[in-house]
């Protein structure tokens, strides 16, 4: 009996032994399994651990000075774990409120299983600070690098932007995106119990993972030559324009200039389209301007020399299918001359004496026809037809910059081949590049190609002086005790619509070189569709270029100023013609439609009348412009003193007068903005020629 019970005790012992052991033995079970099975291990470790990739620091853009001109910096962002979210909608509702987003699209984001996702990249300090403060679980603020730039609207066009990713989209950002982007950087990160992201600082490292490249521009000149440009649009009324100036012998773009601008910061708020840089971009007619080239063109064949006369047929030239017009009438002029009034037929039969190949082949070895090789994105190479495909009357508005189209950075190229003594040299951009760490190493300058004899060149620069005299059609664009040479264009503008060149609808073209004697620099000018009468390159684009060259030429130790004042467009009395007009002596040549169609009789129509004489009108009386706390300078010349007394009077201005009768010079120049404070101006009279005795006049 004894021993029947201590049995059973026994065996209730070892069964309360298994029943203790039991749980021991599955628990080491289960570790041992995990242990040994890698997706049990894994997802133990996913759920503390795990790797971001995160975009690297991109490379600083700098002006060939070193001034930053677009950098990254770290800036918050939100982000979410879905997976760990106790509740989606309190969560998103919360979200929405201090980011400004819609709740319930929101929400739907945040619903799912995914680990990851970024609620809204690139927060203001105030919003990221407010949402570490609600302490939300499974959302957090991380810092990621945001593309800045500094200066804002400068430069815009050439250095483009980079999307929310850090990929360039445009301009320099996208040209060399390769260079600066560097590669993305796998970052471990930690979970924590509340689903926030443990990062270890010394992992980031924000160190730059691409390389900085400098730029040939100028931040000073940049800026100068933005206002310069800024300020021709709003005195003639125009809706746009480009400026670039180029060292002629490097090809180094120093300032390139475009309005309208805007904002990279904002890059988001923009349509794609409005940031593109139109300098590469757009090809328009050049007008007027490639008679310049013409000539060089028909120099170095030996088809002209400066000593060549032609017939310019008093205004009206016939060839099959139209007739050639001049908007003023000319005789019997030289080839200098030629140049100088800028007149289409004249133009015309040199271009025929050259010929089609030879004119055609000239072109494209000024780089017409074909992208510059600069490597800019989306560059167009303008439109050039194959000489075979021109008739008659293409080959004659091509002399005069119709009937084909050309980039401002072509132009600015080609007028660099003149400059130069005849070479044709790559526009540079990007002056060096420095890799992550490393040291500056600049960019290879491009051997040129030649394209004409220097003598030849030469030649073109000189005629290229007598524009910008009196008797040319860009005196306005004449700088005080400096040469200049240029060339205006006038060009009508295509309308797809009608088929038809408008003749409401300009570009103002001026191409200039500075000093002409030792070219320094090369300034292309265009303004885009300025009101009559200032619609002409001499009236528009002329002015601007005195503008920027009087400032970039300080840089080289020449100080100057341009020779006379812009004259200011008026809308309220907007002339419609495109005659004459008092005040404004000098429009430009082909200000009027060069070409008519041909009337169907066959026969040679009569000589035009003479053109009726200019009203004998003075031109109104200049005004002195007030620029915020400055003065902005009128050409006081040919004026009496008490002209001079009644515009000054109510102005700041200190004017001390000697002599007597008209004003026949003035310090300092007409054009010169000058302090409110020390704005005295020195202006001398004389009787006689050019003053108001028996052989003077208005």
């Amino acid at each position: 009996m004894r021993s029947r019970e201590a049995g059973v005790g026994a065996m209730r012992v070892r069964v309360a032994q298994i029943l203790l052991l039991a749980p021991f033995v599955l628990l080491a079970a289960r570790a041992a399994h995990l242990s040994a099975d890698e997706r049990g291990y894994q997802r133990g470790i996913d759920q503390t651990h795990r790797t971001l990739e995160l975009a690297p620091e991109r490379g600083v853009i700098t002006d060939r000075n070193g001034g930053e001109l677009a950098l990254s910096v770290d800036a918050p962002s939100i982000y979410a774990d879905p997976s760990a979210l106790k509740d989606v909608d309190a969560t998103a509702a919360e979200l929405a409120r201090i980011l400004d987003m819609d709740r319930r699209a929101l929400a739907k984001r945040l619903t799912g299983r995914r680990s990851f996702v970024f609620v809204r990249r690139w927060v203001s300090e105030r919003a990221a600070r407010e949402i570490r403060e609600l302490g939300l679980h499974g959302v957090g603020v991380l810092l990621e690098p945001r593309r800045v730039y500094p200066n804002r609207r400068l430069a815009a066009q050439l250095l483009g932007f980079v999307n929310i990713d850090g990929e360039g989209v445009r301009g320099l950002e996208q040209q060399e995106d390769a260079w600066l982007r560097g590669s993305p950087r796998q970052v471990p990160v930690e979970r924590d119990a509340r689903g926030h992201l443990l990062i270890d600082p010394s992992n980031v490292g924000w160190d730059t993972a691409g390389g900085d490249i400098a730029l040939t521009i100028d931040a000073a000149l940049q800026a100068d030559a933005e206002a310069a440009l800024a300020s021709a649009i709003e005195t003639t009324g125009a809706k746009g324009g480009v400026a670039i100036s180029m060292d002629p012998h490097t090809g180094d773009v120093l300032a390139l200039a475009e309005a309208p601008s805007f904002d990279p910061n904002h890059f988001r708020e923009l349509r794609y389209h409005e940031t593109r840089a139109r300098s590469f971009l757009d090809a328009s007619d050049p007008g007027s301007s490639m008679k310049a080239f013409l000539m060089a063109i028909a120099l170095d064949r030996g088809v002209i020399t400066p000593e060549d006369h032609y017939d310019c047929e008093n205004g009206s030239f016939r060839v099959p299918g139209s007739v050639i017009h001049d908007s003023h009438p000319h005789g019997d002029l030289s080839v200098p001359e030629i140049l100088q009034v800028s007149s289409n037929i004249c133009a015309t039969k040199i271009a025929f004496d050259l010929g089609p190949e030879p004119h055609y082949a000239g072109l494209r070895r000024f780089g017409f026809g074909e992208v510059t090789g600069v490597g800019f994105p989306g560059e167009s190479a303008g439109v050039l037809r194959p000489w075979r495909q021109w008739r008659r009357l293409d080959h004659a508005t091509i002399a005069f910059g119709q009937g084909m189209t050309v980039t401002p950075i072509q132009l600015a190229a080609a007028t660099a081949a003149l400059a130069n003594g005849g070479s044709l040299v790559k526009p540079r951009l990007v002056a060096a590049r420095r890799a992550a760490a490393g040291p500056w190493q600049r960019t290879a300058i491009e051997r040129p190609v030649r394209v004409i004899r220097p003598e030849s060149a030469a030649a073109v620069v000189s005629m290229m002086e007598g524009v910008v005299s009196p008797e040319g059609t860009a005196r306005r664009a004449g700088l005080h005790g400096v040469r200049v040479a240029g060339k205006t264009g006038t060009a009508q503008k295509f309308d797809p619509k009608t088929g038809t060149y408008s003749n409401d609808r300009f570009t103002a073209w001026f191409i200039g070189i500075v000093p002409a004697d030792d070219p320094k620099l090369v300034i292309v000018a265009a303004i885009d569709e300025a009101k009559r009468p200032l619609h002409t390159g001499g009236a528009a684009a002329g002015p601007l270029f005195a503008q920027m060259a009087s400032a970039q030429l300080a840089r080289y130790g020449i100080f100057t100023q341009p020779e006379t004042a812009a004259p200011r467009y008026t809308p309220e009395i907007e002339p419609r013609s495109s005659t004459l007009v008092a005040g404004i002596p000098d429009l430009e040549d082909d200000s009027a439609s060069p070409i008519d169609p041909a009337p169907a009789e066959t026969t040679v129509a009569a000589a035009p009348a003479p053109s009726p004489a200019a009203p004998d009108v003075r031109p109104a009386d200049p005004e002195v412009i007030s620029i915020g706390d400055r003065l902005l300078l009128p050409d006081f010349h040919g004026l009496t003193p008490s002209q001079v007394e009644a515009i000054t009077a109510r102005t700041p201005l200190d004017v001390m007068m000697t002599g007597r009768g008209r004003a026949v010079t003035q310090e300092p120049a007409a054009g010169t903005i000058v302090g409110s404070q020390q704005a005295l101006v020195l202006i001398h009279f004389e009787t006689g020629p050019g003053g108001d005795g028996p052989s003077g006049g208005i």
